[in-house]
This record gives C-alpha cells, structure tokens and sequence, in this order.
C-alpha cells in the first residue's frame, strides 16, 4: 500500500501518544520543507483532527474524529495483508458492490472497502441494509483463499466467528452467533455478513466478505419496524465504541481465523462456533425458497450444515434459510 505523505505525518502524531512532535523532525524523515508540514498539518486539521502547536516543541494531536480512515485503523492494525490496503469512503451505495469491481480488476488479497455511509447498503437475498452515517463499520474485505468453490460458504461461520471475538475483546459484551449470519446481543442483531463468491467451476478467484456492525447508533436511528430486534454495541454496553479499534480487530481475528479454516480445515472453527452460537438446542424456524420447517436446530456438520430435527424425527441438513428463534427444545 503507497502511503502518502499526509497519513505519514497523522500516523506520527498518533503513535506520538500525546508527546510532541518536532516539525524539523517531520520535514527532515519525509525530506519535505517545514512549509510542506505545516500544510500537511492543516489539511488533517481540516479534517476533524485538533493539533496544538507548542512553541520549541513541536505539534501534539488533541483529539481525533470518529472516523474509520485508513490514518485511524492502519496505526492499531496488527495483520500481515488483511486491511494493509484500504480504500476508504465518507458516503457510497455499497461497500459489496465496489469491493466486487475491484476484485474482477485484480484488486490484492486483504483489499478492504470501507464507508461511513452506504447508501444501498446489501444484507442478504438482496434485502437493504441499514447504514447510519458515522455510527457503524460498514465495509467488504476481498480474499483470494486457496480452497475450492464448494468450501467458500463456510467463510461466513469463519467471519462470524472472527467479528464475534473482536466484539469480545473490544467491548467486554458477550454475543452470539444466529446461523449463518448474525450476530446477537441480548437477542437482537447487532451484525450481518454476506459472502459473496467470484469462481470458476474449480477455482476460487475471491470471496467478497460484507460486514455490518452497528456500533455507536441510539435507538432513534433504526427504523421503528426493527427498533425491537435491532441493537448497537453503544446501546447495549453505554459507551461509544472505538470504530477503528474494531475495524483492526475484526481484520487480525478474520485472518487469523481464515488462515487457520485454509491450513487446518473447518473442524476447529466449527468448535469456536458452536461454542459462540445461540442456535442449537434452540427450536426454530428455517424459512426457505420452498419451504418451511420446525423443529430443533441439533448442530453443523462439518460441511456448516446446519442440522435440524423435526418433530417427526426426521434429519433434515438446512444449506440455507431465514432463521427464526422459537424457544428451547
């Protein structure tokens, strides 16, 4: 990823922590006159940033906007190519379909496409999503994993299971995993995941992952049809979340945890799973294109099928439906 020379000077200032930082130094490691920097310092300034000037001293970063920029989530990421190249967005139609441009075009593994705001915002069987401005992470990461076409599905347990730990460790909540693709708090959604594939009969070209979180959202900004079963991290713990903060770790679990379901195949991401999910031995409801079906949600195989017996006894492998918490068997 090229850097330039404004993300250079930001980055400085923030690992700085506080300390000042000498504008000759800067002029000096970026071999750039002390004008440049200073103009530099006022377009970051133009940005949300608040910079003081200290006389002899140098410049120290006050504060920081709530923004998701590659400035803010590169500093705190701690990944080998997931979100080393970020191509970031104040408002688009949808991180999925411009992440799904990019990679016909050739774009690298780990490319990530975020927003502050989606306008078409996509969930999954092309529902809409919404996409408070400023308030969530709303972005695609593009991975070119070596597996075959009839192993990508899993990626979305993989991903569930990645996000799952980054709330964990970011918030001290407690989620859990609706299958195939939901996160809950308390038993509201507070993220969505789509997969989308990019393949050949026998190769995988890419896997486009969608991940929406809400995370700093008052109830006031869902719609009232699903102010009863959406939530935000900020509704659900009291405290704004750092956005960055999860953005880097959401990336380091999902590679992670890709890295691992690649080498070592789905069994253990299908324990981390079971052990995060809020589905089995719960009796649902599984919703699909031609039918629908009760009965108790039993586990996944080890394909990610989730199994389900009906009150008849019968086994049934659900690939994919809407599913809908009825209560325990």
């Amino acid at each position: 990823m090229n850097i330039s020379i404004k993300e250079k000077i930001l980055s400085t200032l923030i690992n700085a922590k506080g300390e000042p930082v000498s504008g000759q130094k800067l002029a000096d490691e970026l071999h750039i006159s002390r004008t440049m920097i200073w103009k530099h310092l006022k377009s970051i300034e133009e940005d949300g940033y608040v910079i003081e000037a200290i006389k002899k001293k140098g410049y120290i970063l006050q504060s920081i906007p709530d923004l998701v920029t590659p400035e803010q989530i590169l500093p705190k990421l701690n990944t080998k190519q997931l979100g080393r190249n970020i191509d970031y967005y104040t408002s688009c139609t949808s991180t999925q379909i411009i992440a799904a441009d990019k990679a016909r075009q050739g774009a690298s593994h780990g490319t990530v496409i975020i927003s502050e705001e989606q306008t078409a915002g996509k969930g999954r069987l092309e529902r809409s999503w919404d996409s408070t401005a400023n308030k969530g992470i709303w972005m695609s990461v593009i991975i070119r994993p070596n597996i075959s076409p009839e192993f990508a599905a899993q990626f979305t347990l993989v991903s569930a299971v990645a996000i799952n730990q980054a709330i964990q460790e970011v918030t001290n909540l407690t989620p859990q995993i609706k299958w195939p693709n939901d996160i809950l708090i308390n038993g509201k959604k507070v993220t969505g995941i789509l997969t989308e594939l990019q393949a050949d009969m026998d190769i995988v070209h890419s896997i486009i992952i969608g991940i929406g979180v809400n995370v700093n959202q008052e109830l006031s900004a869902f719609d009232e049809s699903i102010q009863n079963i959406a939530t935000s991290l900020k509704m659900e713990n009291g405290e704004e979340v750092d956005r960055s903060l999860l953005v880097a770790k959401i990336l380091y679990y999902l590679e992670k945890y890709g890295d691992l379901y690649v080498e070592k195949g789905f069994e253990p991401i299908k324990i981390l799973w079971e052990s995060h999910n809020c589905t089995i031995g719960k009796r649902i409801r599984a919703t699909m294109l031609r039918e629908t079906l009760e009965g108790v949600a039993l586990g996944i195989t080890k394909d990610g099928v989730l199994e389900l017996r009906l009150d008849s006894g019968e086994i049934r492998g659900i690939y994919s439906a809407d599913i809908h918490l009825l209560g325990r068997s």
